[in-house]
């Protein structure tokens, strides 16, 4: 099957992404299958799951396309004989093939599933029990490994309000037999006429914040908006067919999630892990990016710390690489550093990567996934602005490596079609280029809003421009009275080039003066060796005329507690010195003491707390 055909039906010849209402992602997956099955594709192998539960070494759990049709269609079948259309349904396990077919089976089944993870996670108790009592799930979908800990999980809880619990590698794959297309239920399509609902617009499925700079929400996101992101991807990555994705990050996060169904819908070969599987041995990954027998174009979404954990622990003795068949790994989730970046195609390319593989970019669960990512060969690329110019709200380059800079990574050109432009916060007007300000988004892959949430929904979905530019507006050709999503990140856009500078509610500010968090972060980590990588939090706190700047920073994984008087010292000379301000405190804990979120970002709120709370 020739998939730039294939997805091609769905633009004209503009460009535009043309869908027809009565579309939904789960038709998509068919219609792709049923093409790649017709053409002789169905015994290829596309899923292959690399478990390390039992040994070091590892074995290889596989799937063809038709095995992988069939238990999807397992899945939504079980789910059809016992429920209603329109349930929620919480996936909770770790990274396997059964979470993928769990979320795309619920769809199938015209149901909506939630991602979430295995509650044998350590740390996340909080978060599961917020999500789940917010999702009110009908159903929770698992697999043999988690069934356990999820059944503890709702043990307290009366039957009549536990959900209905189903494993789903127990499920016969004679159950597919059974499967009834929800757009051929005559109930299913006169409830949509009703609601004036196109098939398209409905429900998709619900993405749960991770957490990280406010309570867990659930994005609600329509198929439509999860179809013109999944094209906007295929055309913006410039994929290269025939192609193998190494994925080891959380399929409960949305980047994990979207690319893993994306290319189970493209049937495209996955090579999938857990992240613990990583975390333990990071060359697992890197072997996994090695050249194969068949291999033409190889990609990897992972991460920026993921390049630090690979540069130290990426190679074991012996170990033959050949990268020369990576064709994009995308770095995005937390801040890109130019630090890791480098060190990562210093340590690599002599292995055959290519630095042009290197692709920073940028998402958010608000606009389904990705929303710029980078397009011209002119990649990884980094400017350096000056710090004074940032705190005033511009973005003035200047000699890279001078004290009084900061460097920041391109994320990318924005995804077409698709508009994005800088506004100010506060008067609501379009910004020139160069101007810092934050980031809003017009275009069909924003998400429908909040789960219950209508303040919040109307906050951040239901914005309108208060002025344009008059002369280059990245605004031109929407509509005057248009509604555009506020990102709550801040950056700017230089040459058509997003680059990011901090959250909204991050910010720093002392004094009057406007600090972001990441850049006073690296610079505590190039302060001292006794940081640990990857692992630093700053933040403010109120003082009795102007906020304080508090940093957290765990030791490296080979230091003690002796250094620590050494290493704050060098901390705050460095910070005070760079950045103009004198930190209040610079506290050093243990490895893994810092709190992050569900998908692996430093919580700087969470963390916060803690600190005033002394519980760490």
């Amino acid at each position: 099957m020739d998939l730039n055909v294939a997805m091609g039906r769905f633009f004209n010849e503009k460009g535009d992404i043309v869908l027809p209402d009565e579309f939904t992602l789960a038709a998509m997956c068919e219609l792709m299958y049923q093409a790649d099955a017709a053409a002789g594709g169905g015994d290829r192998e596309v899923i292959r799951f690399w478990d390390y539960s039992d040994s070091r070494e590892g074995k290889v759990v596989r799937f063809t396309r038709t095995q992988v049709n069939t238990r999807i269609k397992a899945v939504a079948a079980r789910l059809q004989q016992t429920g209603q259309m329109g349930s929620r349904v919480a996936i909770l396990a770790g990274n396997s093939a059964e979470y993928i077919f769990a979320f795309l089976g619920s769809m199938y089944a015209g149901m909506i599933p939630v991602p979430l993870y295995d509650p044998n996670e350590p740390g996340h108790t909080d978060h599961l029990t917020a999500v789940l009592e917010d999702a009110k799930p009908n159903f929770v979908l698992t697999n043999s490994v988690s069934a356990g800990a999820v059944r503890r999980l709702f043990a307290d809880k009366p039957a009549a309000e536990r959900p209905r619990v189903l494993s789903v590698d127990s499920l016969p794959d004679s159950l597919a037999e059974s499967f009834v297309n929800p757009l051929t239920n005559p109930e299913f399509l006169a409830k949509l006429k009703e609601s004036k609902v196109s098939p398209a617009d409905s429900i998709a499925f619900l993405q749960y914040t991770s957490g990280s700079t406010r309570t867990p929400a659930g994005v609600v996101l329509s198929n439509r908006n999860i179809m013109v992101n999944v094209l906007q991807i295929f055309r913006a990555a410039q994929l290269q067919h025939p192609m193998r994705l190494s994925l080891w990050i959380p399929l409960h996060h949305d980047m994990g999630m979207i690319l893993g169904a994306f290319v189970t819908i493209l049937g495209v070969e996955l090579d999938l892990m857990r992240p613990q599987d990583f975390l333990q041995r990071p060359a697992r990954w890197v072997e996994q990016l090695n050249r194969r027998e068949n291999d033409h174009f190889v990609y990897t979404v992972v991460p920026n710390f993921a390049l630090d954990l690979a540069v130290r622990y990426g190679k074991t003795e012996g170990m033959e690489l050949d990268l020369s068949a990576v064709d994009g790994i995308i770095n995005g989730s937390e801040p890109v550093t130019q630090k890791s970046v480098e060190s990562f195609l210093a340590e690599f390319e002599q292995h055959g990567l290519k630095r042009v593989a290197m692709r920073p970019g940028y998402g958010l669960a608000e606009a389904t996934l990705i929303v710029a990512i980078p397009r011209t060969e002119n990649r990884p690329l980094f400017k350096s602005f000056d710090r004074e110019q940032l705190a005033q709200g511009r973005a003035v380059e200047v000699e890279n490596g001078t004290e009084s800079s900061s460097v920041f990574a391109s994320v990318g050109e924005p995804v077409e079609p698709m508009h994005m432009i800088l506004v100010d916060p506060e008067t609501r007007a379009e910004l020139e280029e160069g101007q810092i300000g934050e980031l809003w988004i017009y275009g069909d892959n924003n998400a429908v809003g909040y789960l219950g949430r209508e303040e919040e929904t109307k906050e951040t979905f239901h914005n309108k421009l208060a002025s344009r530019l008059t002369e280059n507006s990245r605004a031109t050709g929407v509509p005057e009275d248009a509604i555009w999503m506020a990102t709550g990140d801040l950056g700017t856009i230089i040459d058509g080039q997003v680059y990011l500078t901090s959250r909204l509610k991050d910010l720093i500010v002392i004094a009057g003066r406007n600090h972001y968090p990441q850049d006073i972060e690296h610079t505590v980590q190039v302060a001292s060796s006794h940081v640990r990588p990857g692992a630093v939090a700053a933040f403010a706190i109120e003082g009795e005329d102007v906020e304080k700047l508090v940093i957290v920073a765990e030791r490296d994984l080979d230091t003690t507690e002796d250094g620590d008087a050494a290493a704050i010292e060098a901390i705050r000379t460095k910070v005070t010195e760079r950045h103009g301000v004198n930190p209040h405190e610079v506290r050093l804990v243990a490895p893994d003491v810092i709190k992050r979120s569900s998908s692996g970002k430093i919580a700087r709120r969470v963390v916060r707390k803690a600190y005033l709370e002394q519980s760490m």
